[in-house]
Formats: C-alpha cells, structure tokens, sequence
C-alpha cells in the first residue's frame, strides 16, 4: 500500500517512531470520509511528529481540544466563547452537557452557537463533546487501574457497554484491547 511506503521512509529516517505514524496515519484513514476534521488532527500529528520524532503526544490518544482555523471563521466562535466552551465541557465532562448550556456558556442562542460551533471547529458540538469523553477514557485507561465501568461512569457514560461502542466507533478497536496495547507498548 502506498501509505505503508510512507510509514516505511519515514521509520527509517526516525527510528523507533513507526507504532506512532502507523496509528496516526490509521486514524486518519478512519476518519478521513466521516470527520474530516478529525482526518486533519491526525495528520498534523503526524507531519509534528516526522519533523520532531519523540517531541509528539502519545500518537494513539484523540486529539485534543477544538481546532479552529487562524482568526475566527465567517459565521464562527470568537477565540474567547472557543476557549470558554472548551473550559467548560473539560471540567464537566464526567456529568451530562447539553448544548443549551454550551450556548450560554458562549452567550449565543443554541441554534447560532451550534452552527458558530461548526464552522469554528468543522465539528457539531456533540461530536466533540463524545471525542472529550473518550480521551479522558483513555488517559484514564492509561493512567489508572479503574475498571472499564468505573472509567465509563468518570467520563459521562452510562456504562461500559456505551463506552466500548463510542470507543470502538472513534479509536477503531475496543477500551480493552487499547488499554492492554498501551501497557505492552509502555
């Protein structure tokens, strides 16, 4: 495959970075077609990561954070409702947020925030809010020996079973096999 050639020019000018670019460059794939913008995130982690190997967050973590275009999208968020919005959903992520909430945190009515929201960061606001979610799950997973439940309830999630099927639909396997993948690669 043409992408493996890539992997392969590029692990052998950085040694030991190939698990790194295999999965940044498989998540991208992923997600290429159904989140573009995801696709992109991989990416510049990916390209950060031929430039300065070893400098890059752990390549199998979801990115974090909104991305947001430089200055503010036609239509979009200001960089201050952008940063408060974020604020927010991290320190209430082990609780429900609904997106009126959202609103009032950016001091927008919900149908304008949402759609400010999109254009800001390419993402709705749901989406993102799951993508938070399961990263906190895996740092949680690689942090902590709590069970899977246990991570599910601390990130907002009904239960494990609702957990493993947002994990497996964003990171492409199940919390288990990511999290026993993370200890044998640490």
């Amino acid at each position: 495959m043409y992408h493996q050639a890539l992997i392969d020019s590029a692990a052998s000018s950085h040694p030991g970075t190939a698990p790194e670019l295999s999965a940044l460059l498989a998540g991208a794939m992923r997600s290429l077609d159904e989140d573009p913008p995801l696709a992109r995130r991989y990416l510049e982690q990916l390209s950060y990561l031929l430039v300065a190997p070893g400098a890059a967050e752990p390549a199998d973590l979801l990115p974090d954070g909104p991305t947001h275009s430089k200055g503010v999208a036609k239509g979009g968020l200001a960089g201050w409702q952008l940063r408060r919005v974020a604020e927010h959903v991290e320190a209430h992520l082990q609780a429900p947020i609904f997106t009126s909430t959202l609103a009032e945190v950016a001091q927008l009515s919900t149908g304008h925030f949402c759609r400010a929201f999109k254009a800001s960061t390419g993402e709705t606001p749901h989406a993102y809010i799951v993508r938070q979610r399961i990263r906190r799950a895996q740092l949680l997973m690689r942090d902590t020996r709590d069970t899977l439940s246990q991570i599910a309830c601390a990130c907002g999630l009904s239960d494990q079973a609702h957990l493993t099927r947002l994990f497996r639909r964003l990171v492409g396997t199940t919390p288990l096999a990511w999290r026993r993948a993370w200890q044998q690669g640490g």
